[in-house]
């Protein structure tokens, strides 16, 4: 059976209502960071791979219906694990109904509590395929070619995660998905949904010049160049 085309993600649609927490309130002068610890600490940190694959997932795996009755909690809880039990890489043929709902937005609006205790711990983000990559060497070709792909994918109505990050100096360590792209002479722009902002799509910036991908500062980032690398594609990420 050919592989089924996913579901084109809808921002409004597809993500999570409530923002995976940061431990750290973050300061910016004049590109220098520092930060102190959060009080009170967050009780629902280190969970944007989280997030981000289980978004995924419930794109791939998971359809709703707003007409249908609310259910129960069992009910709900069981759905989910249903769900977050498919591979995050590819498409079901037939997928689970979530009923009550028109989408993960709002169902993660209703059932917050339900959803970040079954959707998995923080050491998810921690043990993944794709932390390996980051200690070898990524050059502007590994980029130009990442960059493409993206386009592509997005184009086709596929959803890349993809891991943001900084080393050796781990600045940054994050997932996000990307979801639209558009291109000009200088740059391409890609829409993201950022797990620790999930108020409004993110924007990625791939510089051609320099084969260089940007994010521009925010509560956790004080902006400027990092690298990519798409995960959750094969047996290897």
């Amino acid at each position: 059976m050919a592989p089924k085309t996913p579901r084109r993600f809808d921002f409004s649609r597809d993500t999570f209502a409530f923002a995976n927490e940061l431990l750290w309130e973050y300061r910016f002068d004049a590109g220098k960071m520092s930060f102190c610890r959060r009080e009170p600490r967050p009780d629902y940190a280190h969970r944007c791979f989280v997030l981000a694959r289980a978004a995924r997932q419930f794109l791939y795996h998971a359809s709703f219906d707003d007409t249908q009755a609310i259910a129960d909690e069992d009910t709900y809880h069981r759905l989910i694990r249903a769900v977050l039990s498919r591979n995050p890489r590819v498409p079901s043929q037939e997928t689970v109904l979530i009923p009550g709902f028109a989408g993960l937005r709002a169902f993660s609006t209703a059932r917050e509590k339900l959803l970040k205790a079954t959707c998995g711990g923080a050491w998810r983000s921690y043990i993944l395929r794709s932390h390996w990559r980051m200690v070898f060497p990524i050059s502007r070709e590994h980029q130009r070619r990442t960059a493409a792909e993206l386009v592509a994918q997005t184009r086709g109505g596929v959803s890349p995660i993809v891991h943001l990050v900084k080393f050796p100096s781990l600045t940054i360590n994050h997932g996000m998905i990307v979801f639209d792209a558009t291109e000009s002479e200088t740059e391409i722009q890609f829409a993201a949904y950022d797990p620790n902002l999930p108020e409004k799509a993110a924007t990625l910036a791939f510089q051609r010049a320099e084969s260089s991908f940007y994010l521009p500062v925010n509560s956790y980032w004080a902006g400027g160049r990092l690298n990519i690398i798409e995960i959750f594609r094969s047996w290897i990420l």
